[in-house]
This record gives C-alpha cells, structure tokens and sequence, in this order.
C-alpha cells in the first residue's frame, strides 16, 4: 500500500512541476509607456528646477560674499575678517541644509507621484498571472537564463493597462 502511495506521489510530482507556467515582464517598459509617467517627469522637473533656481541664489549670495572677503584690504581688522568667514561658513551651512532637504523632498514627490502608477501595474500583472494561471512572473531583466517555455507577458500587461 505504502509502496503504491510512493510510486503515484513519483508519478504526480514531476507532472505537477511540468504543469507550471512561468512569465516575464519587463516593467521598465512599461513604465516608459505609460503616459502618466510623462506627467510625472514633468511634474519632478518644475519641481527640481524650483530647486535649483533656489540653490543658484544662494550659491550667488555666497560668491558675492566670498569677493567682498577676498576684496578687503590688509589693513581691515581681524574682528570684521573673522566676522566675514564666519557669514560664508553659516551660508555654506545653509547652502548643504538645503540640498539635503531638496534632495529629500523630490524623493518624497517622486514616491508619491509613482505610488498609484506601481500599484496599477502590479495590480495588472497579477492580474495576467490570475488569467493565464501563471506558477511565477519574473522581471524579465533579472533572469540569466529563460527557456523557451517561458511566456512574455508584458503585451498583456500593456493591454490591461490600456497601452498600445
């Protein structure tokens, strides 16, 4: 009895590792033609130029104070030279606290921007992998090798996100 159970799991276990369907899906392409996704970059580029117009007055602002140091004479006191560096240093300070912070919030915009997009695509593959009941789907750039059993499934990821 025992002997028999064993030769039909020998049997079964094979065919049920040949029954499974495995895709892949190139998700940056998707990504490329979804026409959100030209919003987006639209939207982080006004952004990202808000910040660099920011970022250039005050980089002017401590170029202009570094040539009124290298202007003064020899003959200014110490206190007020002391005093000068003292500005350039607290401005450059403030110049990093701002990239940093610039830096953070376009992260910050880009995460938020991209959130609803991510979802809608995952929600779409899965739902290929739900239809043609698919085992796995697996991006298609990380794979070293794919046979040739292996379906593309990003025609109908496109198609169920509405792209041509």
């Amino acid at each position: 009895m025992i002997k028999k159970f064993l030769l039909a799991i020998m049997i079964a276990l094979p065919m049920s590792v040949f029954a499974q369907k495995f895709g892949t899906v190139n998700t940056a392409e998707l990504m490329e033609s979804l026409p959100e996704m030209k919003t987006v970059q639209e939207q982080m580029t006004a952004a990202s130029n808000k910040y660099q117009d920011e970022f250039s007055k005050l980089q002017e602002e401590f170029n202009k104070k570094y040539q009124e140091f290298n202007a003064l004479d020899a003959s200014t006191p110490e206190t007020i030279k002391e005093r000068r560096v003292q500005e350039m240093q607290e401005l450059d300070a403030k110049i990093q606290k701002f990239r940093e912070t610039a830096d953070q919030d376009l992260r910050r915009q880009q995460q938020q921007l991209m959130a609803p997009i991510q979802e809608n695509v995952m929600k779409a593959i899965q739902s290929v992998g739900a239809e043609g009941n698919y085992t796995f789907i697996f991006e298609n750039g990380m794979s070293l090798y794919t046979g040739t059993d292996v379906t593309d499934v990003t025609p109908l990821v496109k198609s169920r996100l509405g792209i041509k």
